[in-house]
């Protein structure tokens, strides 16, 4: 959910590597520890809010997921581990909730896609879990299709 109040990167922005943009006009965020709650200065990681009128106003007939994602205060809790540097660029660093489960291993997504960007031919990558009736869940990865070719020529060679 970052992205509900950060805007698409520029060209200038692009080149500001990892971070997903700079806050939407009308949005405010900010970084708490997610143990004590505590606002956190810029670049340190900690639990991303939001609060914008874009975002969602809850979950239809289902109170306790709106009451665990929307703080009274109007504070939308992403669930994603940032952080804002002293530029204002937002960088994802984790997912707080996500876990892959691969046959009793416990896979972070974001380890994965940091695995994956470090190859150089690689500009970016995501990764989800996909059900498996055997392994449980697999990771499944999204790399740019320009990038993916290289990629696969070089190491199947």
């Amino acid at each position: 959910m970052s992205e509900a109040a950060f805007q698409d990167a520029t060209t200038k922005e692009m080149l500001h590597r990892g971070s997903v943009g700079r806050l939407l006009v009308n949005s405010k965020a900010k970084i708490r520890d997610s143990k004590t709650v505590i606002g956190l200065p810029p670049g340190e990681k900690g639990e991303l809010l939001i609060k914008s009128p874009i975002i969602m106003q809850g979950y239809i007939g289902d109170p306790k997921m709106t009451s665990e994602t929307l703080i009274p205060s109007g504070w939308l809790r992403t669930s994603d581990l940032c952080y804002i540097d002293h530029q204002g660029y937002l960088l994802v660093a984790d997912r707080m909730k996500e876990l892959i489960k691969y046959k009793g291993y416990q896979v972070t997504p974001s380890g994965l896609e940091q695995l994956l960007q470090s190859h150089p031919e690689i500009v970016d990558a995501a990764v989800i879990s996909y059900p498996d009736e055997e392994a449980g869940l697999l990771p499944m990865t999204f790399v740019s299709e320009t990038s993916l070719k290289h990629f696969l020529q070089r190491t199947s060679n």
